[in-house]
């Protein structure tokens, strides 16, 4: 699989994860283009979830349902006061939506009434 963690992204995960800690990184259903991702910080892997992604110390654990998407991930850091934390997009998607929130992927149906309703 491939994902691409920046180097930003590196150095800010490095610095909180260490030892059993990993990136749980979730795709759900939502906004206007009909799929987002999630990511969080955790130490217990759960049991419909694996390990897809390490290098080096960073490791990226995802479900089954999630995994699919997962392909041509990236991970960005920005320490921005404003919308700062992290950004993950791909550039497998077909959709973003204008805010940036959400995006699709081809085959995947999309919400009629989003949130935003600024799709590119």
């Amino acid at each position: 699989m491939e994902i691409l963690i920046t180097e930003k992204a590196q150095e800010m995960l490095l610095k909180n994860i260490g030892g059993e800690k990993f990136l749980r990184v979730v795709v759900t259903k939502g906004g206007c283009a009909g799929l987002t991702y999630g990511a969080e910080i955790d130490q217990i892997i759960k049991e419909t979830e694996q390990v897809v992604f390490q290098s080096g110390d960073i490791r990226i654990v995802s479900d089954e349902e999630s995994r699919q998407y997962l392909e041509g991930l990236k991970i960005d850091y920005s320490d921005d006061l404003i919308a700062g934390g992290l950004k993950l997009t791909n550039s497998n998607s077909g959709r973003t939506c204008g805010c940036g929130a959400s995006f699709s992927l081809a085959g995947f149906p999309v919400p009629e009434n989003g949130n935003c309703g600024t799709l590119k």
